[in-house]
């Protein structure tokens, strides 16, 4: 068999590595655009659970890390003058131009051949039996190809750009500071001996505040926007020690996060995706790189074993790789959300509170309790010293007059009633009464974002009306917690998150977060909750 890899990124390097080394009589050839030393962006990090799969397959990047690599377990979190950490997320970077040169030795040594400065089409690779396009998220061979495989992308409202710096930090360290024109955010690493990564993100409002958005993105890639670094040197002054930005392609984008319907087309010539042609996820919540090379895992295990059937090859590689790349999307698109509105949880939450809401956008409570005990035990000390309660959920609410025992309510059929511990119910309009008796707004979340705008304008709506608290229901989980988080952030007012779906653990992690007031259940699931597991 022939191979065209398109693309010599980590993912398209470690496939041609895995295939050579599990059949040395596949021919691979690599064909990359750029120069062997080229890397855009700093440096890449990887889970120590991630680590152990690539390992197992090859451990070259093990090695590598070992031997350039920076690794360690907390996660700190730094906002208004306090630094909070969170243990138990053992995690690895390393310099990603140090990678790329290692992955193509290992190639290399195993007998693929590697083109660089090379740029193909698939015109160009007649003569081969399969095309793999890791050519990146601008692949152009996913694009000539996309009426069969089907691409669709989502563009973020938030910003961000990527610099290194010379300033050591210890561990993954999310910074936060409120400027003189807004809210910006950091996500930096230690990638090597002398230099972290530092990627920076902001709403579309402050960068333009801040005249950020001045650069001319119409240069070639190359070129890095100086006055942004300039300005991002200052605002981070203190919390870099002063110390220097590094630019590499350094630039303002949006993150696109990219799904493909149909990975793969065997007419009129076999062709698969890898990486990330085929599917990005925000680095929140991991790296596009870690995924590439869990494709080629996949890719050269399949071709591995259905060796004299390409297209069943193919449908094998899709249906191992698709499942772990849509949990990544699908816990990325609420993470990615945060980071749209991490400016309000700025400034609403205390240190404590905003660490906590940060750390469970797609966690439980109980699971991080297993990671980070320490953490846990802090942050419910927090709530009790502020609250009362010993559990989140046993916690009193005041509602004027009505007074809860605790943060549940069993909530009627249609989400028209819900009932405190008083036993009155409280009816749940979503029109405002003629009366003075206490009502509650209800308010439908949508299926997904493109709602939210319709929403926003019924719960303004609403809340103008003087409810009691505003119940949320329907939806997604994402979408019902923006909506009860706006509630409470914007309108002042209680929220209650109706889900019948919740557990104890999910309820108790939507309170202690600050994302709902109160949980709204049937009493068959309150029930439920007090069996023992």
């Amino acid at each position: 068999m022939r191979i065209a890899v398109v693309g010599g990124g980590p993912g398209g390097l470690f496939f041609a590595a895995l295939v050579r080394q599990a059949d040395p009589s596949v021919e691979v050839t690599v064909f990359e655009r750029n120069r062997a030393d080229d890397a855009f962006g700093f440096g890449v990090v990887f889970s120590d659970r991630t680590l152990a799969g690539i390992h197992q397959a090859d451990p070259v990047l093990r090695q590598a890390l070992d031997a350039h690599g920076r690794h360690w377990e907390d996660i700190e979190v730094r906002l208004k003058g306090e630094r909070i950490r969170c243990g138990g997320n053992g995690m690895a970077a390393i310099v990603r131009r140090t990678l790329l040169a290692l992955l193509q030795d290992r190639a290399r040594d195993l007998g693929a051949d590697l083109h660089f400065e090379t740029e193909v089409s698939l015109d160009d690779l007649d003569g081969y039996d399969l095309v793999v396009a890791a050519d990146g998220t601008s692949s152009r061979i996913r694009d000539t190809l996309a009426q069969r495989l089907e691409p669709a992308v989502e563009t973020a409202a938030a910003k961000f750009i990527w610099f290194g710096t010379d300033y050591m930090f210890d561990q993954l360290t999310f910074v936060h500071e409120r400027g003189p024109h807004g809210v910006f955010a950091v996500h930096a690493y230690p990638i090597s001996a002398d230099v972290s990564t530092f990627i920076v993100e902001t709403d579309e409002e402050s960068w333009r505040a801040a005249g950020l958005d001045a650069f001319d993105v119409t240069q070639p890639p190359g070129a890095s926007d100086l006055a942004s670094k300039a300005y991002l040197e200052e605002l981070f002054a203190e919390q870099i020690d002063g110390h220097q930005l590094l630019v590499n392609n350094s630039r303002w984008g949006n993150f696109r996060t990219r799904r493909t319907r149909h990975w793969y087309v065997t007419e009129p010539r076999p062709v698969v995706l890898l990486g990330d042609a085929v599917h990005t996820a925000h680095f929140s919540v991991g790296s596009g790189t870690k995924m590439a090379m869990e494709d080629a895992i996949a890719l050269s295990a399949a071709l591995t074993k259905h060796t004299t059937d390409l297209p069943a090859a193919l449908a094998a590689y899709e249906a191992a790789a698709r499942p772990s790349v849509e949990a990544i999307q699908g816990a990325a698109r609420p993470s990615l959300g945060w980071w749209e509105h991490f400016g309000e949880y700025h400034d609403a939450f205390e240190p404590w509170q905003f660490a906590y809401h940060f750390l469970s956008r797609s966690i439980t409570d109980s699971r991080l309790a297993r990671r980070a005990p320490d953490f846990i035990h802090a942050s419910h000390a927090q709530w009790q010293a502020r609250h009362g309660g010993t559990d989140p959920l046993d916690t009193p609410f005041d509602l004027g007059d009505w007074q809860l025992p605790s943060r549940i309510m069993l909530v009627g059929p249609g989400a028209t009633t819900a009932v405190g511990g008083t036993g009155r119910p409280l009816r749940l309009r979503t029109d405002a009464p003629d009366t003075t008796r206490p009502w509650g707004a209800r308010v439908q979340a949508p299926d997904d974002e493109s709602g939210l705008a319709a929403a926003h304008t019924q719960l303004a709506d609403l809340a103008a009306a003087g409810p009691l608290l505003v119940a949320v229901h329907g939806g997604s989980a994402h979408t019902r917690a923006l909506l009860t988080e706006r509630a409470r952030l914007h309108h002042a007012l209680p929220a209650l998150l109706i889900d019948d779906t919740l557990d104890r653990d999910r309820a108790a992690t939507a309170v202690l977060s600050g994302r709902t007031d109160l949980v709204g259940v049937s009493a068959q699931t309150v029930a439920a909750w007090e069996v023992p597991s």
